[in-house]
């Protein structure tokens, strides 16, 4: 990295004691959560960074890994407005954003807003509805407002779509477009939890009492007051260098000397970037840092990219993955 003016350093370290300090809930959160979701803590991890980070997460995995629990969860912990919607094949676009209802007596239109008016809408099993369901959450993530006639409403601060998918059921489910991919930040794969994590299950979740509901830590104040930290966080010249290094490679990776042009069809786009960048300070938060290093960048390259990049036919007959093709762009871009 480059050498830090003695200004430069003190303002570096003020603002990781400011983000030290601030950061105290992070473990006492996580074990709240752990208390109802027992499972792989990068998933937990990765719906904070989609929450402080402001960005739209997708969870991948079987059916029963709980996660619409742990996303429930994280909506207790924080005492956020939590809305789920099951996607179906006869879903329609009004069942989301809402419609406008004709009242014959006053010959007037009435608003009815539908669920996505809350913090965070879990849109579960969302490949199970139709591309016009799709394509009516699009303003809503990107713009952060819904359109219901000619009106334009914009929805609560945060608001996030955290959205689950059954990677192995393609039965009755529509692929999702890439432009909708690529307006999730991350996207997490929920796997089975380890041999201890099943026993401590079995002894904590099969008694038919009903469980004590999580407890309320933290509020949208403390949500949007870790974003303000969050947005100062540094970034140094090289590891900005490094993140773009990272996404160019997936387009051009004969730049890098990677022979892998065949497997891919398409790289990530322009909004890869920003996700690299702001998942990477959101990471270097939640480990109480106020400076990313390339650990950071690291961490984060997987979840970022591996919805965003198009494997080839001829990656696909090969049994290529894309988290083998960013595990070989990782290893090959040099690092500051």
């Amino acid at each position: 990295m480059a050498p830090q003016t003695s200004t430069q350093a003190f303002s570096l370290r003020e603002l990781n004691e400011r983000i030290q300090e601030m950061t105290k809930w992070i473990e006492v959160l996580r074990a709240e959560i752990s208390r109802a979701y027992i499972g792989n803590q990068s998933v937990v991890d990765g719906l904070l960074i989609g929450l402080l980070g402001n960005g739209h997460v997708l969870l991948e995995g079987l059916p029963g890994l709980a996660k619409t629990l742990v996303i429930k969860t994280l909506a207790q912990v924080f005492q956020l407005q939590f809305k789920r919607v099951q996607f179906t094949p006869d879903l329609l676009p009004s069942d989301i954003i809402g419609t406008m209802i004709y009242n014959p007596t006053t010959g007037a239109f009435s608003t009815k807003k539908g669920p996505i008016f809350t913090n965070l809408l879990l849109a579960d099993e969302i490949n199970r509805a139709p591309s016009k369901v799709q394509a009516a959450l699009l303003e809503g993530m990107q713009e952060r407002q819904v359109t219901l006639g000619d009106t334009t409403y914009p929805l609560d601060s945060p608001f996030l779509v955290l959205a689950t998918q059954n990677p192995i059921e393609q039965e009755g489910t529509y692929t999702l477009p890439e432009a909708q991919m690529d307006r999730f930040m991350l996207k997490l794969k929920v796997g089975y939890s380890s041999w201890e994590e099943e026993r401590k299950i079995l002894e904590l979740k099969t008694k038919l009492k009903p469980e004590e509901a999580p407890k309320t830590l933290l509020s949208v104040k403390e949500i949007l007051e870790s974003r303000e930290a969050i947005d100062q966080i540094y970034v140094d010249e090289k590891i900005k260098d490094y993140i773009v290094d990272v996404i160019v490679a997936t387009r051009s990776p004969e730049r890098y000397h990677l022979d892998i042009q065949n497997l891919l069809r398409f790289g990530a786009s322009p909004r890869a970037t920003i996700a690299l960048t702001i998942a990477s300070k959101t990471w270097a938060f939640l480990n109480r840092r106020g400076y990313v290093i390339p650990q950071d960048v690291k961490a984060m390259a997987l979840p970022v990219l591996n919805h965003r990049i198009g494997l080839s036919y001829e990656a696909e007959a090969e049994n290529m993955t894309t988290d083998q093709i960013i595990a070989k762009i990782l290893e090959t871009v040099p690092v500051p």
